[in-house]
């Protein structure tokens, strides 16, 4: 959606500069197979990761973040599809969920923000995502008249994306799991290879967490690995 230069970003005329030098060589041996101390192909560093599963929803993923998810997803819909024509690409959310037993209840609070052009009032923004995106995608006994709507809060939000906000590629480690409901051990997945556990061990905490809970043995399960730098198989 970054195709206009009045947005401030557009992939058809920017330029991108890529400044790559080699990995340390003392590190590069541990994750080399044949190399290192341990001849087999060792973790790219020490570390925790953590994954985690429950069985709230069919993707067997937290109800909080699975939600966020899914609103920017249709958020991203009506805006490619021109349902909306005053959304913008960047937006982001938030929700809370009120839990009684352990299991979801009802929706508490939903926060959208999201980037818009700068001739729609704050009230038009507001009826279009609640009426195209929250109500098409929270089922109705989920939310009800004490739930709160938090839409674009500051009451405007015209510059967004590259132009307005930039950060390091990989910070945002908890929406990118489990928004909190698991562990995390700290380390981000964006840009590592297969060898930087941070990523690799990650995903199969997760692959085991969800095929445990998918297969009845659980409700809901955690699981943590741990390596030590250029050692194959996890020390817990």
């Amino acid at each position: 959606g970054y195709d206009d230069p009045e947005i401030g970003f557009d992939y058809k005329n920017c330029e991108v500069q890529l400044y790559v030098h080699a990995q340390s060589p003392d590190i590069s041996q541990g994750v080399t197979e044949g190399e290192g101390l341990y001849k087999e192909q060792g973790a790219g560093d020490q570390g925790m990761m953590f994954g985690f599963s429950v069985a709230e929803t069919d993707e067997l993923m937290p109800m909080p973040i699975l939600t966020a998810h899914k609103l920017v997803k249709r958020l991203a819909a009506v805006r490619k599809s021109g349902e909306v024509k005053f959304f913008r690409p960047d937006s982001k959310s938030q929700v809370t969920v009120r839990y009684e037993n352990g299991k979801p209840k009802k929706i508490d609070t939903i926060v959208i923000s999201t980037q818009h052009t700068p001739d729609v009032s704050n009230e038009d923004i507001r009826e279009a995502v609640i009426e195209t995106v929250i109500k098409k995608v929270i089922p109705a006994d989920m939310i009800d008249g004490d739930t709160k709507f938090y839409i674009n809060p500051t009451g405007r939000f015209v510059v967004g994306g590259p132009h307005g906000d930039t950060g390091l590629t990989g910070r945002k480690i908890i929406v990118d799991t489990y928004g909190g409901m698991g562990r995390h051990g700290g380390g981000a997945f964006s840009g590592k290879d297969p060898s930087k556990v941070d990523r690799s061990a990650a995903y199969m905490g997760r692959y085991i967490a969800k095929n445990i809970v998918a297969s009845g043995l659980a409700y809901k399960c955690e699981v943590q690995l741990a390596y030590a730098i250029g050692v194959a198989d996890p020390v817990s």
